[in-house]
């Protein structure tokens, strides 16, 4: 077993190294979702007051759906305290910034902040993480959809990447609102209640039409675009008994302008390694990672990590490994024998005894 270690670990090493404006926030980030709410509001505009053609409307779709997405990165770092501190104007321009992905903000800071960083890729606490095949093994369910080829399997969880954030934040809902207390409930409920009203009493106003270029269309796009980062920020790590951001994240690479358009959302390890700081500083904490650490860092291509995760299956065998139950066959995690040039699965039959008794 490697050498785990805690975010905290890691940044007291780094963080003497690091300028103290790296730990302030950065309110300019502002000025970026200002450009995409203009964006926004006047492509949807442009669809309901004038009759465009197809295409265009389509294309106008595009970069709604797009803006959503970065709408929502904004908001990520809005609501861990990066670009405003004081909590009320933090949840009001978090809650703005979700808005079009249907998330409230306190919903948001519960489940993603206050568990999922606390406990990523923790097999029982991470409400982010993925199946285990003990899990899979007591559903019928699941051990029916795990029948099914690897292929078809992994060409619906590419094509369910449109929805499943939406559906995702809709289940931690109803996980996390019973958590809050009795009276802080009502303003959790109406974080809920009020986007869903207004993207439906929309589409009453405006027809439904016209409604699926301006919202449904584009939360296709913005689910696929964030899901796209979010599927690889952890499912091909392996699942870790400590919090260790080097074992348990993965940072993709992207173009330049891309990361300005996300927010650098691409620098996952990190960001977990320090959620409370502005995302305009992660190239300098890469830059220490790799000097201090590069043989524990995770980094690939966007294009290679998804390519991964379409060759590997969904469910974690023994913490570090997948396995693809209907054919039996294990794959290694990052650090524990995947390489995305390279992905080579073995059977569970080569196992020893000692190996399958511990599994």
């Amino acid at each position: 077993m490697k050498e785990l270690h805690s975010f905290g670990w890691y940044a007291s090493k780094i963080s003497p190294h690091l300028p103290k404006k790296a730990f302030k926030p950065v309110p300019a980030r502002l000025l970026g979702g200002l450009a995409y709410l203009i964006i926004t509001i006047g492509s949807m505009v442009a669809i309901g007051l004038f009759n465009l053609p197809f295409i265009v409307n389509l294309g106008l779709s595009l970069i709604i759906g797009a803006s959503f997405a970065s709408l929502g990165f904004l908001g990520h770092e809005i609501l861990h305290g990066t670009v405003v501190r004081k909590a009320w104007l933090r949840n009001f321009l978090g809650g703005i910034c979700f808005w079009p992905l249907v998330t409230g903000p306190k919903l948001w800071r519960k489940w993603h902040n206050m568990t999922h960083h606390v406990h990523t890729q923790d097999e029982e606490n991470d409400p982010d993480t993925w199946l285990t095949k003990d899990k899979v093994d007591k559903s019928s369910v699941l051990k029916f959809i795990y029948r099914l080829p690897f292929s078809v399997r992994a060409f619906f969880e590419f094509l369910s990447l449109t929805f499943t954030f939406t559906l995702h934040s809709t289940r931690m809902f109803f996980i996390y609102v019973k958590e809050f207390k009795p009276k802080k409930q009502w303003s959790v409920w109406m974080q809920f209640i009020l986007p869903w009203a207004t993207w439906i009493g929309l589409m009453f106003f405006v027809g439904f039409s016209t409604w699926m270029f301006i919202f449904f269309v584009p939360l296709l796009i913005a689910n696929a675009i964030v899901m796209g980062y979010i599927s690889t920020n952890h499912r091909l790590n392996p699942q870790v008994p400590v919090n260790d951001p080097l074992a348990n994240s993965l940072s993709v690479t992207v173009p330049k302008w891309v990361d300005v358009l996300h927010f650098n959302f691409s620098y996952h390890t990190e960001h977990h390694l320090f959620p409370s700081m502005s995302s305009k500083y992660y190239p300098m904490v890469k830059d220490h990672i790799k000097k201090n650490w590069p043989h524990l860092y995770h980094e690939m291509p966007m294009s290679s990590a998804l390519k991964a995760l379409w060759k590997t299956p969904r469910i974690y065998y023994k913490g570090k490994e997948l396995i693809d139950p209907r054919d039996d066959m294990v794959y290694g995690s990052l650090g524990y024998g995947l390489d995305h040039e390279d992905i080579e699965p073995r059977s569970r039959m080569e196992e020893t005894p000692t190996d399958k008794k511990k599994a």
